[in-house]
């Protein structure tokens, strides 16, 4: 991972106050994402659990699913940024899940996605990077 010395702060303002509204009654584990359109505009998601767990949503999903409402099909995703949170407020790494990478590409082939790693650093990297292998319909 690509390490950063600081997330983008509007993004991460606009992730922190979505994971603060997440539904996560059974992990208790808050998330949050922000991303910025290739329009300039910020759009953000939390998750939502379920009891049935598989139809629980993704907080980068629901995020992208604001962008496309807000924007159309012109919506292209240029960054993203993810921010989990424990019970007790700090922050947990949390990459994006296979399945979020993958919208993240088919909305965003050079989008740059901004987490937490496992060694509680912020890392930048390229959707490409995260997903080589990228399914794709042409």
């Amino acid at each position: 991972m690509a390490p950063i010395d600081t997330p983008d702060p509007e993004l991460l303002a606009a992730a922190r106050a979505a994971a603060a509204r997440a539904h996560a009654p059974y992990s208790r584990f808050h998330v949050g994402a922000a991303l910025r359109s290739a329009s300039g505009r910020v759009h953000a998601g939390c998750n939502v659990e379920n009891a049935a767990y598989p139809l629980t949503g993704c907080a980068e999903r629901h995020a992208i699913a604001a962008g496309v409402l807000a924007e159309g099909a012109d919506f292209a995703i240029a960054d993203v940024l993810v921010v989990a949170l424990d019970p007790a407020g700090a922050l947990q790494p949390a990459p994006p899940c296979g399945g979020c990478r993958q919208q993240i590409l088919e909305h965003g082939r050079h989008a740059r996605v901004q987490f937490v790693d496992g060694d509680a650093r912020w890392c930048a990297e390229t959707i490409a990077t995260l997903l080589p292998f990228g399914f794709r319909l042409d």
